[in-house]
């Protein structure tokens, strides 16, 4: 089996959106970044950690299956809002010009008919939790529709996006018990700075383009000095994490596990190269298994409570 390669830009072609999926289909699937599904696992992730460290004892795999079903459709229909609302910029960029709507194959009014089939898909998942979260989770569209805005008003849209990313870390939380306790507002203050982590990173693959038509970003605002911003924002992100735990009484698991799941964002700081575009791809991608190694850490440490 061929591995997938890149046609233009950031399209990946030979996958299994082209292999199996009708020819109809594929910029749609491609719109949601089906084939890229680095942005769900992040979306996911705070959903996951805070309904495990909200659980009494293992978390319901059910709620696991329903955030999974959500953060594939909302990160689906974020970034088809994202590209709409990008479009022109998209056009002007040489990674993003081949994308479905920049490209021709799906028009702007097309965009906004399928963005609003999987708002209603998004709506039937969420209406599965209690009515508390229900609440909590449509709180979020606050967030998600201003974000695409943000890149054009300041060089801090990652920010913005941290507050959206990790908004999961409020709903798990509400979704298991019905309310908001400190241990999910730790961890959602967590979220935002793990963000301006990686989304900084992946930021240096754009920066030339993104100086030439005008659009912001961490990346353009830190420049060299952005391995040290990374201190900053991974330890503050492992600060809160830990304040998080600390409070929802988590057991002695947790902490030698959480110290692992570190030593991989100091990995990340110490060997990224913010002028290599490849390498900050990959380092991107590797919060996937920060990713893991935190949740393993909340499961453990609940079990361990």
């Amino acid at each position: 089996m061929n591995a997938p390669q890149t046609l233009q830009g950031d399209i990946p072609v030979g996958n299994w959106i082209d292999r199996l999926m009708p020819a109809a289909t594929r910029p749609y699937l491609r719109l949601m970044r089906l084939d890229r599904p680095i942005g769900t696992w992040l979306l996911l992730f705070p959903c996951w950690w805070s309904a495990a460290m909200a659980a009494d004892g293992l978390p319901s795999l059910w709620l696991f299956v329903l955030f999974g079903t959500g953060a594939v459709v909302m990160r689906g229909a974020g970034c088809t809002f994202n590209d709409w609302a990008d479009r022109d910029f998209d056009g002007r960029v040489a990674r993003t010009a081949s994308r479905p709507i920049p490209s021709g194959e799906v028009s702007p009014t097309q965009a906004l008919a399928f963005l609003g089939l999987l708002l209603l898909v998004g709506l039937v998942v969420l209406l599965q939790l209690n009515d508390f979260a229900v609440k909590v989770g449509v709180a979020s569209l606050l967030l998600v529709f201003p974000y695409p805005f943000m890149k054009r008003i300041t060089y801090w849209p990652q920010a913005w996006l941290g507050l959206t990313f990790n908004w999961g870390a409020l709903l798990g939380w509400a979704a298991v018990r019905g309310e908001l306790d400190l241990p999910a507002l730790l961890l959602y203050a967590a979220g935002p700075f793990w963000t301006l982590g990686y989304d900084t990173i992946y930021a240096h693959q754009d920066k030339e383009d993104d100086a030439l038509i005008g659009v912001r970003s961490t990346a353009l605002a830190l420049g060299d000095a952005t391995p040290k911003w990374l201190w900053l924002f991974y330890g503050a992100t492992l600060a809160l994490v830990a304040a998080s735990g600390w409070s929802a009484g988590l057991g002695w698991a947790f902490w030698p596990l959480l110290a692992v799941a570190g030593c991989h964002l100091v990995w990340q700081i110490v060997k990224v190269d913010i002028h290599d575009s490849a390498d900050c791809l990959a380092k991107f991608k590797s919060n996937r298994h920060f990713g893991w190694l935190l949740l393993a850490a909340i499961v453990a440490g609940r079990l361990a409570s």
